[in-house]
């Protein structure tokens, strides 16, 4: 199959597994984005060998057209750096991934949160792995993660071995409680040291709160430096991955000033 036979594919394999028959997309671009809302939606289940195998070709040749960033290319200044793009490029031991106390990632179509973003990349394993995790009872909450969780999985077609899944608060006031500064620093402390459990040796932090959750852009930055400078085991080395420009500016003084 070419490119486009193999994603007609993996379209038609899930939309037969959910009893829907759709017009399908006749470009390139409207095809993969039709296969990305499928997988959004797709609960965790088993699926076939054939299916993954295309799925995987699918996002493999995605992440070479937008190319990996790799490791020693981010570290030419330093353990500690600031960079701005997209976090699913990024050739890192980990990746950062803000998620919502489901764990599962997003539900929503083609929202352009990190969430949906890392998920669409990686593929469906990833949700699977995730449920298993739910399922193992990883974490405090009875039916979901609190702030400051965190829990490690592989990284299945994202150049990153791993990811990072933490949930971080969410200040509906825009205005942070001193327990929801703790909750944003536990995420820091609780994605460091999964990590060197793991064996990871360079880590990429996405703005944990920063989005929808309303945490202010300067203070969450503050204490992810603060967090970082004060419990990064020896030897790591860390990404600061933005995507605003208000963020890039904020980190960069706040690296400056060390």
């Amino acid at each position: 199959m070419n490119r486009e036979e193999n994603l007609d594919f993996c379209i038609h394999y899930l939309q037969r597994q959910e009893g829907e028959s759709l017009q399908g997309p006749t470009t390139l671009e409207a095809k993969q984005r039709m296969l990305r809302a499928l997988m959004n939606v797709w609960p965790p289940q088993p699926l076939d060998a054939e299916y993954l195998s295309a799925q995987d070709a699918e996002l493999q040749a995605q992440r070479e057209d937008k190319g990996v960033v790799v490791a020693d290319e981010l570290f030419a200044e330093g353990d500690i750096v600031v960079w701005q793009g997209d976090i699913t490029r990024l050739g890192v031991d980990a990746i950062v991934n803000a998620a919502n106390s489901g764990m599962l990632g997003c539900w929503s179509p083609l929202h352009d949160c990190i969430d949906n973003v890392i998920h669409s990349s990686a593929g469906l394993q990833l949700r699977s792995e995730c449920d298993g995790k739910i399922k193992a009872g990883l974490w405090r909450g009875e039916s979901s993660a609190e702030a400051g969780e965190a829990i490690i999985t592989s990284g299945y077609n994202l150049p990153a071995r791993y990811v990072l899944h933490t949930v971080g608060p969410i200040v509906h006031s825009g205005i942070p409680t001193p327990q929801q500064e703790a909750q944003l620093a536990q995420c820091y402390k609780s994605c460091l040291s999964l990590a060197e459990a793991g064996g990871c040796r360079s880590i990429a932090f996405c703005c944990i709160s920063t989005g929808v959750f309303n945490f202010p852009h300067r203070r969450a930055a503050e204490i992810a430096v603060a967090t970082i400078r004060q419990y990064k085991p020896e030897g790591m080395k860390i990404v600061f991955n933005v995507f605003k420009n208000i963020d890039h500016d904020i980190y960069q003084s706040l690296l400056r000033a060390d």
